[in-house]
């Protein structure tokens, strides 16, 4: 049972969960402010649910589409598809259910939430496809994990209102876009890292990507300039939330891995691209939602 477990978390690389999922959770507590950052074991197990069907389903999706890429690049022709390990028909039969219990989880959330969540699975699966005409892929992947805040922030609300207009914000829908912006920014910024390790074989398939179009080292540049963008669009987040001592601190951190990252990815190693890409970018989400939540929980100890 363990190693069916393992088998199909490794197709759908469930640790990858990490990135998208803190922002959801920090977007949540932030829309819950006003009951503490909680908006109750309900909507919470089913923000919960509704991410990981969401992104199971954006993932087997992927692994079907590009199953014949897959086989044909060394890196990555030991997936499970390519060997056989999974089976097509399996493999369409979870991407299917999990697209399912998405729209299931949304339905029990609120009406709004289930109207868009095929608008949702459309987005997420769809960016799988765009390698395929457009250089900026890196984009259409951010948009899609972008969906993640916004999603958490209409689970608790129900709705969208950007009235009345105050400081610090509370129920204001610019926060949830704003955090829904760095989100952009910060994936087509490690998106550019993580396809440096296929710029050779892009290149050969007619695959597009931003390194592709401008050479690994101007698409380095550019990623750098949109994580610095996130950077701002976060630090702009936690004016308008009041944040201060803990979410500086939170920033800091933040700003430090990033510039760390994109030491590690300029030296074009695989091994330091991976890094770079999981590790670091995984305590960026992680340490984000752990201020967020410090701030909207304790706010009288660490923010005011």
């Amino acid at each position: 049972m363990f190693s069916s477990v393992s088998k199909w978390a490794g197709f759908v690389k469930l640790s990858h969960t990490v990135f998208a999922l803190p922002f959801a959770l920090a977007s949540m507590a932030v829309a819950a402010r006003a009951d503490r950052g909680w908006p109750g074991w309900r909507t919470f197990g089913l923000i919960l649910a509704a991410m990981v069907c969401a992104r199971t389903c954006a993932m087997a999706f992927n692994r079907i589409v590009d199953r014949k890429f897959d086989k044909a690049n060394p890196r990555t022709a030991m997936r499970h598809l390519p060997t056989g390990e999974i089976s097509l028909a399996s493999a369409l039969t979870l991407c299917v259910l999990s697209g399912a219990g998405l729209v299931a989880a949304s339905y029990f959330l609120n009406p709004i939430c289930f109207y868009l969540s095929p608008v949702a699975l459309a987005v997420v699966c769809f960016y799988s496809l765009t390698k395929r005409f457009t250089d900026f892929t890196h984009i259409f992947l951010g948009v899609a994990l972008a969906l993640a805040p916004i999603g958490a922030w209409l689970a608790v609300k129900g709705n969208f209102s950007f009235w009345p207009v105050r400081w610090p914000m509370s129920d204001n829908a610019v926060l949830p876009i704003l955090l829904a912006l760095a989100v952009v920014f910060w994936l087509i910024g490690f998106d550019i890292i993580y396809a440096l390790q296929d710029y050779d074989f892009d290149r050969k398939q007619g695959l597009h990507s931003l390194v592709v179009r401008w050479g690994p080292n101007n698409a380095l540049s550019a990623a750098l300039l949109a994580h610095l963008v996130m950077w701002g669009l976060l630090f702009g987040f936690g004016l308008l939330c009041g944040f201060r001592v803990a979410y500086l601190v939170g920033l800091l951190v933040i700003l430090v891995s990033l510039l760390l990252e994109h030491w590690l990815a300029r030296r074009r190693s695989l091994k330091w691209i991976n890094v770079a890409f999981f590790r670091l970018n995984a305590l960026i989400s992680i340490v984000f939602l752990i201020v967020t939540v410090a701030e909207v929980v304790f706010p009288f100890n660490f923010g005011r």
